[in-house]
């Protein structure tokens, strides 16, 4: 079961850089101190399960951009995929301030709006998929 962090990082994670760096930017102020542990770009192996044998293998890499930060005691964390290291330190600042308890009302918000945009892009995708489904009892 996903937990409620693990939620907020993958709706985070999700999230257009043009959404979430404009949003990041007005929680700086709250945070106060930030310092930036971790700033960088790398690739990560994409993990699958064959289906017919339940063998695991790598499918290929995907190129990521990471971000970890400190507030004070508090840390945060953003990996998206791409180069945009700025939408990750942005991830990583609202992964901070909502650990932190700053401007939960206004991160909520946020996040409730991206999940909204997340699910319709989803619904579109699928709808596109389904209609080149192929019935093969009809053949």
């Amino acid at each position: 079961m996903e937990t409620p962090h693990s939620s907020h990082l993958s709706i985070l994670a999700r999230s257009g850089a043009e959404a979430i760096k404009p949003f990041a930017e007005t929680l700086i102020p709250l945070l106060g101190d930030v310092d930036v542990l971790k700033s960088q770009t790398g690739l990560v192996m994409l993990p699958m399960r064959d289906t017919a044998q339940g063998t695991a293998f790598h499918l290929g890499e995907a190129l990521v951009s990471e971000a970890h930060i400190t507030c004070g005691d508090i840390e945060g964390y953003g990996m998206r995929r791409g180069r945009d290291l700025e939408a990750a330190m942005a991830m990583a600042l609202i992964d901070a301030a909502l650990q932190s308890g700053i401007a939960i009302a206004e991160c909520q918000a946020f996040l409730d709006a991206q999940q909204r945009t997340q699910a319709a892009e989803d619904h579109a995708r699928l709808c596109q998929v389904e209609a080149t489904r192929v019935d093969m009892e009809t053949f």
